[in-house]
């Protein structure tokens, strides 16, 4: 657990730094789009910040949405900043989705594109904002024909955007593959896994699914770039004598980043 709580650590700090990257290059005038956001929390976080977008959307699976709208509309922790941002006296919601004037979420299945694009619509998605999309362990649990599907209409529906994906990479070595049987004695299939090759892979999926810039690097890399400070400070919370076995694990999982337009912001100047 310990390994796992390490490689959270920076996975998260990660994704905020390019998030947070992104929401200053346009002065959080635009929207961000967490597909398959789970229980996330970054809506909440970046209110308390003063660095929420124009609007910020979630889409998950309707189960899942059903799930995360009964905590919202039971703690007053988190339907509160929502309801202090929404100026009309009502509104949206029913089992699966909420739209609000900040904040929007919907159940939708990410492999249907047509039935995503018409909620996103539904909830007020601005094609002409500039626009980022973030996915965490989501790619390869599609077939790569479904990812390449879905970073292709995201490349396609926006002039400006990023993307942000957090997923397996090396996983044609030994502990990779140590790492696929182990998934599939848990019953976890790892559809999409041939594209978790290499860093070239990875990047090659976004370059030839529409985007004009991609950049990756192994959390390994990312870990060492951390601040020393919060380094120290994490790792005296738990101490760790598995750094070789941690160093493996964290070479298996990546942060890949890509963009399309925004030349005039200087997106493609964001890097880790």
């Amino acid at each position: 657990m310990r390994l796992f709580a390490k490689g959270y650590f920076a996975r998260v700090h990660g994704i905020n730094q390019l998030t947070k990257a992104f929401l200053q290059k346009t002065e959080c005038h635009c929207q961000v789009i967490n597909l398959g956001a789970g229980m996330d929390t970054t809506f909440w976080i970046l209110k308390d910040q003063d660095l929420l977008p124009s609007k910020y959307f979630e889409v998950d699976f309707p189960m899942i949405v059903t799930r995360k709208l009964q905590s919202i509309k039971f703690k007053p922790l988190l339907s509160k900043p929502i309801l202090e941002l929404h100026s009309e006296d009502t509104f949206q919601i029913d089992g699966h989705m909420l739209d609000s004037k900040r904040y929007a979420i919907i159940g939708a299945d990410l492999r249907d594109l047509s039935e995503l694009e018409e909620k996103l619509k539904k909830c007020n998605m601005n094609t002409q904002l500039p626009t980022l999309l973030i996915t965490e362990c989501v790619l390869v649990y599609m077939t790569p024909e479904q990812s390449a599907n879905l970073i292709k209409w995201a490349a396609n529906s926006f002039g400006t955007a990023m993307f942000i994906n957090y997923e397996q990479v090396n996983m044609d070595d030994r502990f990779g593959q140590i790492m696929i049987e182990h998934l599939r004695r848990r019953q976890c299939d790892l559809a999409g896994v041939e594209t978790c090759k290499s860093l070239e892979s990875q990047k090659e999926r976004l370059l030839s699914n529409g985007w004009e810039t991609a950049s990756a690097m192994n959390m390994m890399e990312l870990y060492s770039k951390l601040p020393r400070t919060e380094v120290s400070r994490i790792e005296a919370l738990e101490l760790l004598d598995e750094m070789e076995l941690l160093e493996q694990l964290m070479k298996h999982y990546c942060l890949c980043w890509a963009t399309r337009g925004g030349s005039e912001l200087g997106l493609e100047e964001i890097t880790y």
